[in-house]
């Protein structure tokens, strides 16, 4: 028998403290997101402090502005989803210092997953990786303060 409930976590905001999101996160990469009907899409200029190799961005780092990216395609669309396989392809390093554009869109929907794709790239649009993800549509638990606003 499968278990059709979705996973329940909490989707409270208040605190800002999502490592890509999070404004008051003192480490995190702080990405404002904005949404034009169709893609959530963001720049940003990262520092020496999100290096691998001297003067390139950590791989670990651009994974996380795409995963980034297709988590706010989906909550831009209503849905609040957590990761559950994705894959990244990396086209050239990227250098610290050096302004980045990070976009990511739905690229199809189901019931309890939802797909999404994004890149980060140059302003003059040279790719620095994509990637794909499968993601896995969650409910606010009931106690959430978000969850509550949302329902009034």
């Amino acid at each position: 028998m499968t278990n059709r409930r979705r996973v329940r976590i909490s989707t409270d905001m208040s605190e800002s403290m999502c490592f890509g999101c999070g404004q008051n996160n003192p480490i995190g990469l702080r990405l404002d997101f904005q949404w034009d009907g169709k893609t959530a899409r963001t720049e940003f200029t990262p520092t020496k402090v999100y290096q691998g190799w001297p003067g390139v961005v950590h791989g670990g780092i651009i994974t996380s502005m795409l995963d980034e990216a297709m988590a706010y395609a989906c909550r831009f669309g209503g849905v609040n989803c957590v990761t559950g396989k994705m894959q990244i392809r990396f086209r050239r390093p990227a250098t610290i210092d050096e302004p980045l554009v990070i976009a990511g869109k739905v690229t199809r929907k189901e019931e309890r997953w939802i797909w999404t794709k994004a890149s980060v790239s140059l302003p003059d649009g040279t790719l620095v990786a994509e990637g794909t993800a499968a993601q896995f549509v969650i409910e606010a638990k009931s106690d959430d303060t978000s969850d509550k606003e949302a329902k009034s």
